[in-house]
């Protein structure tokens, strides 16, 4: 396992992040991989939301820090080199813990496991947004599997005994049983023309960038682009992976 660096306390402006650094921390040694993407995650919405206040620009600073050492310590591994890989292992995974949680519920089954199951598979949808826009077939999974995370605990904390299946969730987004029932069988595969060719080093180094005080008029974007926009894009050079330690100069 990677040696990473402690992180100062989470700035109340990155309070919608802190689940998804959490499944990063119960993930290190588990799925390193997982690990790297939830805190990528973390590290682009972040800067989204706050990357101006001290305090935030620390805890920026230092979870960037995590990642070059989880980068690191993976080297080569295909998951991070290569984007389809990586969202192909990041797809399997969220799916593999939704169809836990949903043949656990489906059975009647309830418990804090399949509970967490299904959040955790809804938190690591939103991680899969590093790559692009998502799937209506993941937005509903993820809308379905953070409302019946929400539902099955309400019901356990107030004694009463959950339905089992997708009995009571609105119709009127297409959002039915049917269509939330994922099949069983592995992930199609995956169109490389949907993903870009630039590497994760890359995006790291993108990152760093607007970190550092702000030398551009108009700072590069950390929101990815859509499957669309990325299909179009050509790069004229190579993708880096040197990775710079943030310098706020005054």
């Amino acid at each position: 396992m990677a040696t990473l660096v402690a992180l100062p306390p989470l700035p109340p402006q990155f309070k919608s992040i802190q689940h998804h650094l959490r499944t990063a921390q119960e993930h290190d040694k588990r799925d390193p991989v997982v690990a790297y993407y939830c805190r990528l995650y973390a590290v682009q919405t972040g800067m989204k939301i706050d990357s101006k206040t001290p305090e935030c620009r620390t805890f920026l600073s230092k979870l960037m820090d995590q990642l070059e050492a989880l980068k690191k310590y993976l080297g080569d591994n295909e998951a991070i080199t290569q984007d389809i890989v990586g969202s192909a292992h990041l797809e399997n995974y969220a799916l593999k813990m939704f169809l836990y949680a949903d043949n656990e519920d489906r059975a009647g089954r309830f418990h804090k496991n399949m509970i967490k199951s299904f959040y955790t598979a809804s938190l690591l949808i939103d991680v899969i947004t590093v790559f692009g826009e998502l799937t209506e077939e993941n937005m509903k999974h993820r809308k379905y599997a953070r409302w019946k995370a929400t539902y099955i605990h309400n019901c356990l904390k107030n004694g009463e005994t959950p339905q089992a299946g997708p009995v009571g969730m609105d119709e009127e987004d297409g959002v039915t049983g049917s269509t939330l029932q994922p099949s069983p069988q592995p992930l199609p595969a995956i169109d490389p023309a949907l993903f870009t060719t630039v590497s994760q080093g890359e995006l790291c180094f993108a990152v760093r960038e607007q970190l550092e005080v702000q030398i551009f008029p108009t700072p590069r974007s950390l929101v990815p682009a859509t499957r669309l926009e990325r299909q179009e894009q050509r790069h004229s050079h190579a993708p880096s992976d040197d990775f710079r330690k943030p310098s706020f100069g005054s």
